[in-house]
């Protein structure tokens, strides 16, 4: 299981924007989102129908910044999978002149598939 997506830093990427500093270069937040999505890509091929994956664990190293117009490529990849969990290798680098260029995080993101109705039911308010 693996997956790649690109996207550009915008205004609303920003650590001002999300809330997670005061400069104009890409927030750790949101680059986490772009990780787990990365791993959301890589996961939903193979899952069974009503079921989805759900986030349990992350640990994220920051690199270096990256500015507001700059492209950048999140990769996952299986790391190890038990059953219902499966531990993926995330990394997020620049692209520059159409290749991969400078990594700027490096990490670790753990899903666990579940029934969406099941899980859900588990967490409505009166349940």
């Amino acid at each position: 299981m693996e997956a790649a997506l690109t996207f550009t830093v915008t205004d609303d990427d920003t650590a001002v924007a999300v809330g997670s500093g005061s400069l104009p270069v890409l927030g750790t937040p949101r680059l986490l989102a772009w990780l787990e999505a990365a791993t959301c890509a890589a996961i939903d091929p193979t899952l069974p129908a009503g079921s989805t994956s759900v986030g349990t664990r992350v640990t994220l190293e920051h690199l270096g910044a990256s500015p507001v117009g700059q492209e950048i490529e999140a990769t996952a990849s299986a790391a190890y999978v038990d059953g219902r969990l499966h531990r993926f290798t995330v990394a997020a680098r620049h692209i520059d002149a159409g290749s991969a260029g400078k990594v700027v995080a490096t990490g670790e993101v753990t899903r666990v598939v579940v029934d969406a109705e099941r899980f859900l039911s588990r967490i409505s308010p009166g349940s």
